[in-house]
């Protein structure tokens, strides 16, 4: 189970609590990234850290996913976003979401003036 997930100074760092050092790997579409890193921090917890390769970062989002070797599980999900095109995309959905919502108050309001009179 991860306790703790970041990205400071281009380096991914989870804590992972384990009775034993964990076996996990962190995938990027599919790949296994190399680099990954454990040191014990305490009884049953473990500090994993994999610094991020330049090459995996591009325009939009990027998903990592953190698994567990032995069960096979996912146990931990980060994103990276980076590109100006997306910060447009993601304002746009944002005037759009905006939009509805007023349309959604106005029809609200309607039905309980309507309900009322």
């Amino acid at each position: 189970m991860l306790e703790l997930s970041r990205i400071r100074g281009g380096i991914w760092e989870g804590v992972i609590l384990s009775p034993e050092l964990p076996r996990v790997e962190v995938l990027h579409l599919g790949q296994a990234l190399e680099g990954l890193g454990a040191e014990r921090l305490a009884e049953g917890k473990w500090r994993l850290s994999l610094p991020i390769p330049a090459e995996v970062l591009s325009d939009g989002v990027q998903t990592f996913l953190v698994r567990d070797l032995e069960s096979d599980e996912i146990v931990e999900r980060f994103s990276i976003v980076t590109g100006v095109p997306l910060e447009q995309d993601l304002r746009a959905e944002i005037d759009l979401l905006r939009a509805e919502l007023d349309m959604l108050k106005r029809a609200f309001r309607r039905h309980c003036a309507e309900a009322e009179g």
